[in-house]
């Protein structure tokens, strides 16, 4: 088995543990919110870490894994909920990724976790706006009025004390995998990590521009 064969079974090897890790923090770790479906679970944590070390791409995969274990195992909201969960866990992880992947810096890392943090509390504002009403059967007006009081309170506490442990426990654990021999001792800022960032952030884009369409279509009364 060649070197890059090696690697790249190294970097399955991590990104497996990496995710039953996040499985497990999600299953385990769940704390209970309003509704049913505002909850807290650390999984952003341990997938925004794996996207710092593999890329933004290697974490949305990861994200969406778990997502899919999570519907079938904790989750009752099925579809609906699986779709919630990802976007907020592919945007979060995804923004901060890309930023932090450009040049792997401590101040990138924060800037990156900033971005990723509002750009998951706005996606996730509009899709409660979008998906609320269908699920609970209550008017969208009754959705924006948890806004202030609920929905962005709880997204930012959510955001900000998952970022604060992604900073306090990234080296910790980027060293274990190290001396581990999972990962190479440095790790790349170059590669093809430029074009693959640009397709992330097209397909990012396109994300919020679907949700842009549908929220100006239920306010054109279409939706």
């Amino acid at each position: 088995m060649n070197s890059k064969s090696n690697d790249r079974l190294r970097t399955v090897l991590s990104m497996a543990m990496l995710t039953a890790l996040a499985i497990a923090a999600d299953i385990l770790l769940r704390i209970p919110g309003i509704g049913g479906f505002l909850t807290y679970e650390p999984k952003d944590v341990i997938l925004t870490i794996g996207g710092f070390i593999f890329g933004p791409v290697a974490g949305i995969v990861m994200a969406l894994a778990v997502c899919l274990v999570e519907m079938v195992t904790v989750s009752t909201t099925g579809v609906i909920g699986l779709l919630m969960n990802f976007l907020a866990s592919a945007v979060f992880v995804g923004v901060s990724t890309v930023i932090y992947s450009r040049k792997k810096t401590l101040s990138r890392a924060i800037i990156g976790l900033a971005a990723g943090a509002l750009s998951m509390l706005v996606v996730m504002l509009l899709w409660n706006y979008i998906i609320t009403p269908v699920y609970m059967g209550i008017p969208r007006e009754a959705v924006l009025e948890l806004f202030v009081p609920l929905l962005i309170p709880f997204n930012l506490l959510k955001a900000g004390l998952n970022a604060a442990l992604i900073l306090f426990l990234y080296k910790g654990v980027v060293t274990a995998l190290r001396r581990s021999h999972l990962i190479p001792e440095r790790e790349s800022n170059d590669g093809d990590s430029r074009r693959v960032n640009t397709i992330l952030l097209v397909c990012i884009s396109a994300v919020l521009t679907v949700t842009l369409v549908l929220v100006m279509l239920i306010f054109a009364g279409k939706l």
